[in-house]
Formats: C-alpha cells, sequence, structure tokens
C-alpha cells in the first residue's frame, strides 16, 4: 500500500534551497546518512494531489498548458504567512492576487524555480 508521496526540487544550488526549507520555512527534516552531508529530506506536513486538464473550455474562451507537474504551498491566511515568511528572509514576486481557485502569490525559492504559495478557497482533502 502506497504510505506517502515524495516530490521532488532539482534546484541548481541545492545547499540553498535546502536551507530555505529548512531555516525560512521551518519544515521538519532528517538527514540522509548515506549521501552526501547535508542531504535534507524535509516533511511537507499534510498534503492533497490534483488533476487538472492541458485544455478545455472556460467561461466564453479556450485554455491550453504544457503538460507539467508543480509544487504548491497552501496556507490558512496568505497575508499573514506572507508577512511570517518575509521577516524570516522570504522574497516574493508580484502581490496577492484572486486566482479563482484561491489567493495567490508566487514565492522565491534559492536555485530553483518559483513555488505557489496559496489560500485555497476549494474543499480541501488534506485533512480527510
Amino acid at each position: 500500500m502506497i504510505s506517502a508521496v515524495h516530490t521532488l526540487i532539482y534546484s541548481d544550488d541545492a545547499p540553498a534551497t535546502r536551507a530555505f526549507l529548512r531555516d525560512v520555512l521551518q519544515w521538519p527534516h532528517v538527514e540522509d546518512v548515506g549521501s552526501e552531508p547535508g542531504w535534507l529530506i524535509f516533511n511537507t506536513g499534510p498534503g492533497e494531489l490534483g488533476v487538472h486538464p492541458t485544455s478545455g473550455e472556460e467561461g466564453q474562451g479556450s485554455y491550453s498548458a504544457p503538460r507539467a507537474h508543480q509544487i504548491s504551498l497552501m496556507c490558512d491566511d496568505v497575508e499573514a504567512t506572507v508577512a511570517e515568511l518575509t521577516e524570516r528572509g522570504a522574497e516574493f514576486t508580484g502581490e496577492v492576487s484572486d486566482s479563482g481557485f484561491g489567493l495567490t502569490i508566487m514565492m522565491k525559492l534559492p536555485g530553483a524555480d518559483d513555488l505557489l504559495l496559496y489560500q485555497p478557497k476549494h474543499k480541501t482533502a488534506y485533512d480527510l
């Protein structure tokens, strides 16, 4: 039986990315002693998985997106979370905006692509 989902972030500066996840997001972690020193594996907390179509009709138009995977971080109060993480050194792109499914903002991740931070408006599955 499947016991968890393991996500990966590919980074041009893995130590900086790991330090951000450890120090700014303050995620609990273990060190993989079978790898190089500082190779951390993080507990990301509760999670959920959605599957979005790559194309379709919405409202008065159509949409298309490339096939991909995305990591998003969810929170209960996006404004408070942005303020707290900014105090710890996080940087964000743009302002919080309403994306329909939730209030969203992009958070810079050192050495890697940005992460979406959002306060969902939809029913959540992570607490089932």
